[in-house]
């Protein structure tokens, strides 16, 4: 089973913290998780104006206890279904790319290098990840430099939301295969 997909995160040069995922299943399956682990005052101004916008808001409401005049009341905070740990976007992935069920992952990336980082530290290191997966992520930008370095078609919406990139991955994938089978 093919996945395409594609990853924000915060890199500092020493640690490439994974903000979001998604990813697309050649069957057209589709799966998002923002972390709720990464730290937001660690991201640069280019990924708080291109990647953290893309992020659905988590709602606080104010609301106060009975006749308490004081102001004083609690926190409903309204997260998001999107958001998960780290463990559970582990176990999401585990499941959402299940061998046993879809046949042996082959995962696709634009720019690969730092989303297979992120994805593998979702499991610990490169060598923990699950029994029967690559340790490496196909590059569409190679694919399409071997090819001669096409024009690639042009993302129409979302660029730099996880779920829109891994879309577009596909479209992109999808072209240059076209292009390699001519």
């Amino acid at each position: 089973m093919r996945y395409y997909y594609d990853c924000e995160f915060i890199d500092d040069g020493l640690t490439i913290d994974l903000i979001s995922i998604g990813m697309v299943a050649e069957d057209g399956r589709e799966f998002y998780a923002i972390s709720t682990e990464f730290d937001a005052n660690k991201a640069s101004d280019w990924v708080k104006e291109n990647v953290l916008i893309h992020l659905p808001k988590i709602e606080t409401k104010i609301y106060s206890l009975g006749k308490d005049v004081r102001g004083i009341g609690v926190s409903n905070t309204h997260i998001p279904d999107e958001y998960k740990s780290r463990l559970e976007i582990k176990n999401s992935i585990l499941d959402f790319c299940n061998p046993e069920k879809y046949g042996k992952p082959e995962f696709w990336a634009y720019y690969a290098d730092y989303d297979h980082v992120a994805l593998c530290q979702l499991f610990g290191t490169m060598m923990d990840l699950p029994k029967g997966w690559p340790m490496y992520t196909c590059d569409i930008k190679q694919l399409c430099d071997s090819l001669g370095n096409h024009k690639l078609p042009e993302q129409k919406e979302g660029e730099h939301n996880a779920l829109a990139d891994a879309r577009h991955n596909r479209v992109m994938y999808e072209y240059l295969l076209k292009i390699q089978c001519c």
